[in-house]
């Protein structure tokens, strides 16, 4: 089977504020005075791993181990500092909450907007509109500005438009852990049958057992170091046991 994820010797560093600014104003000043100072974080150090066409990947450590900087540079929004980062095929990224929404527009006005940031015709967005709506189970609630949503309604709508239509690779972080039990049960019903149909699963959750009903391999970050890889029996056992 063919690797449709390739991260290849991936370092990420940022440049960090030495002070802590309170507002833009403060960093102005510091700036035109040449008194902002910087320090490197390293974010990911020396990653490398591949995906197969239809894994369920998952990726799991403790806050700050880099996982959704790891997301971020296979969806592309982030370019790794070193190393290479290579992708085949569609990706429908949930990295963020409310990323692609105008919180000011209804449901109804984000959906359309949200499918067109995918990539997804006018055309096909009103062939997929009722599903989109039946899915979040959010019909009284479709013409309210999502302003107004709690977290879990805002995942709702966007899990199902991003998987609406099949991607190549669908990228999911800790998004579906602001939802109730049972859309949780739902959301992963959905990502078994998007397996059925070939699409890689990439996923961040700090709910092992999540990890564990639907991954078949886990890579471990530590401190933006890869502690472990391979069979998700083997690493969740060993995570767990750390």
């Amino acid at each position: 089977m063919s690797s449709i994820i390739r991260v290849d010797a991936v370092d990420m560093h940022f440049n960090m504020s030495r002070d802590k600014l309170d507002s833009f104003k403060e960093y102005f000043i510091k700036l035109m005075k040449r008194q902002l100072f910087f320090e490197d974080f390293t974010a990911l150090e020396n990653v490398s791993f591949e995906v197969q066409q239809g894994d369920v990947f998952g990726i799991v450590g403790l806050n700050g181990s880099g996982k959704s900087t790891l997301l971020k540079l296979v969806s592309g929004i982030l370019k790794p500092t070193t190393g290479s980062v290579s992708v085949t095929g569609t990706i429908a990224p949930l990295i963020e909450l409310g990323a692609g929404f105008d919180m000011n527009l209804t449901a109804r006005e984000n959906i359309y907007l949200n499918g067109s940031v995918l990539g997804h015709s006018k055309k096909t967005m009103d062939e997929k509109f009722d599903d989109i709506v039946d899915f979040s189970e959010l019909h009284e609630f479709i013409d309210v500005p999502m302003k107004n949503y709690s977290s879990g309604m805002v995942a709702r709508i966007g899990f199902a438009i991003a998987t609406i239509v099949n991607p190549d690779i669908l990228i999911v972080d800790e998004i579906l852990s602001v939802g109730d039990f049972r859309f949780q049960e739902k959301c992963e019903e959905r990502i078994s049958n998007l397996m059925g149909g070939g699409t890689t699963v990439l996923i961040v959750s700090h709910t092992l057992a999540q990890i564990e009903r639907l991954c078949n391999r886990v890579l471990w970050l530590d401190r933006g170091h890869m502690r472990m890889i391979g069979d998700m029996e083997e690493v969740c056992e060993a995570y767990k046991n750390c």
